[in-house]
């Protein structure tokens, strides 16, 4: 009887899962792990504050959902949750099972792999599976090299836009239940650290909108593209807020509750059955946007977090205390920059617009180093993704994937565009909660 150990990460759902499908054809038992982040000892640059309490709440919904399909699948499964470093705990599970297979999803962050190659390392005996979910295509269906990524996204978007998904994913519309999951390993009882779950105080009315977990995902995706607002969505999406203005994935899409290739399944489908036009070719082309930066941090690796990124051009901006705090805490002056701060820090979420505005205000207008930005975004958002925010942020400060240099908004300009009527920014400036 074989046992193996399944390490979930930015991939909390059991639907298009192919490293968890995998892992469990391969074994008898299997154990499901999750290691809570180690906050305070994270390794990315600029950090200074633990998680936002919108970030940390809408984790353990998904991995309070998360644990109970596990259990649904098996009556003896469920999903072991620890408040200790990874590599610690993989040595002390494998002390106490005879664990001969453990398998994860790939990921894009450097340090994430720079440990799990540690791991390996440790533990020749063992053997390691890493399966792609977090793309919409495989390293080998890639028309490049990683050492040959396109220095645009407009380049990379021409080369990949007619290419098939990840050919060994199937996701049926109809969401039958996943390949039934082996039992885990019956030696030792498991403590699924309930009280990290039920830790968070409530979760704050504004951010309502957004539970985290592969059932939510879901009936947030169906009833999507249910109606109309796939057709419209061009015309929406530059809003500043409202709950249909914009899909709303990235939350469930950044956890990996749901993967990149359902969310095209979904598209492909409302574009045969519906309508093909613009509003719902720009959803493929944000996907590929999404798509786009996870290979860059990829190919890039550490140079995703440096001063200079990956162009080595030293910026002029410096860090300064005293203005960064204004900037967190949406007192810089600047009123639509200021409403889209408070909203982040109440809500957990900004628009695309709105995060545009705010760094592009960070690195011109107070002249601060970038990588504080991309910081406290990671410590905020609840769908920060490593890829996209520190590639994004890279973009916005000139130093990443842009051949025209940094990008600068006229404030005064995109107020009188997207605020017209002042409507957003006297809703996030009176100090009331709102919802998104």
């Amino acid at each position: 009887m074989t046992t193996g150990l399944f390490v979930f990460s930015y991939d909390l759902r059991l639907h298009d899962n192919p490293a968890l499908k995998q892992t469990a054809e391969q074994v008898d038992h299997l154990l499901c792990l999750y290691c809570l982040p180690q906050q305070g000892m994270d390794p990315y640059p600029a950090h200074k504050l633990p998680w936002g309490k919108q970030r940390q709440a809408f984790l353990l919904d998904s991995l309070a959902d998360l644990n109970h399909q596990l259990a649904e699948q098996h009556p003896h499964q469920g999903l072991l949750i620890r408040d200790t470093p990874l590599e610690a705990t993989i040595d002390e599970l494998l002390d106490q099972y005879p664990i001969s297979v453990i398998g994860r999803s790939e990921q894009a962050g450097y340090y994430e792999n720079q440990s799990w190659a540690y791991i390996e390392a440790q533990y020749p005996d063992v053997t390691f599976l890493t399966i792609p979910t977090h793309t919409l295509f495989t390293r080998a269906l890639l028309p490049f090299t990683l050492n040959e990524l396109p220095a645009s996204f407009t380049q990379f978007r021409l080369m990949t836009e007619k290419l098939d998904c990840r050919s060994e994913s199937v996701v049926d519309l109809e969401l039958p239940p996943p390949p039934a999951l082996p039992q885990t390993a019956p030696l030792h009882p498991i403590n699924l650290a309930r009280t990290q779950l039920d830790r968070m105080p409530e979760r704050p009315s504004v951010s309502r909108g957004f539970t985290g977990g592969e059932t939510a995902a879901f009936e947030h995706i169906q009833r999507y593209f249910s109606g109309d607002l796939p057709a419209r969505y061009k015309e929406t999406r530059n809003a500043l807020d409202g709950w249909d203005n914009s899909t709303k994935f990235s939350p469930w899409l950044a956890l990996g509750c749901l993967s990149p290739v359902t969310v095209l399944r979904y598209l492909d489908d409302y574009q045969t059955k519906v309508i093909r036009n613009d509003s719902t070719e720009w959803i493929r082309f944000e996907l590929l946007w999404r798509e786009y930066f996870q290979w860059y941090a990829h190919a890039y690796q550490q140079k995703l977090f440096y001063y200079r990124g990956i162009k080595n051009q030293e910026p002029t901006n410096r860090h300064d205390e005293s203005r960064f705090q204004q900037w967190c805490n949406g007192k810089t002056g600047y009123p639509i920059v200021d409403a889209c701060m408070r909203q982040l820090n109440q809500t957990g979420y900004m628009s695309n617009r709105g995060r545009q505005l705010v760094a592009s205000c960070f690195v011109h207008e107070l002249a601060l180093d970038w990588r504080y930005g991309a910081a406290y975004f990671e410590q905020q958002l609840i769908d920060y993704d490593v890829a996209s925010n520190w590639g994004n942020w890279q973009y916005l400060a000139g130093v990443g994937a842009d051949t025209r240099g940094w990008r600068y908004f006229d404030l005064e300009k995109q107020t009188k565009m997207y605020d017209p009527e002042g409507d957003f920014i006297h809703r996030w400036l009176d100090n009331g909660s709102h919802s998104i």
